[in-house]
C-alpha cells in the first residue's frame, strides 16, 4: 500500500511540475494555450449537461429546483466571479428546495 501512496505521490508531483520544467524560458505551442483557455468551459458544460440528464421535466416539480439552482449559480457566478461562492449558493438552494414541504 505505501508503495502505491508513493507511485501515485510522484506520479501528481511530475505531473504538476513538468509544464513548469518544459515551458520555464520558452512559450508554450500553441495547441497547449488553445486548450488551457477553452478547456474549463467545456468541462463545465459538460458536467451542467450531466447533471441535467436524469431530470424528469413531465413529472412534477418539472425540474423547476434544477432550473433555480442552475439560474442561481449562473447569476452568483456573474455577480461575483467567484467559483466557490457561485457552486456553495447554488447547491445550498438546490437543498433548500428539495426540502420543502410540498
Amino acid at each position: 500500500m505505501a508503495v502505491g501512496l508513493i507511485a501515485a505521490g510522484s506520479g501528481a508531483l511530475i505531473g504538476k511540475a513538468l509544464p513548469f520544467l518544459l515551458f520555464a524560458k520558452r512559450k508554450p505551442p500553441a495547441l497547449l494555450s488553445f486548450v488551457a483557455r477553452y478547456l474549463p468551459a467545456a468541462v463545465m458544460t459538460i458536467l451542467v449537461a450531466g447533471s441535467f440528464r436524469g431530470i424528469d421535466f413531465a413529472a412534477p416539480p418539472h425540474g423547476l429546483f434544477e432550473l433555480a439552482a442552475a439560474a442561481c449559480t449562473a447569476a452568483l457566478h456573474l455577480w461575483r466571479r467567484n467559483a466557490l461562492l457561485s457552486i456553495a449558493g447554488g447547491t445550498f438552494l438546490y437543498m433548500l428546495l428539495l426540502r420543502l414541504p410540498a
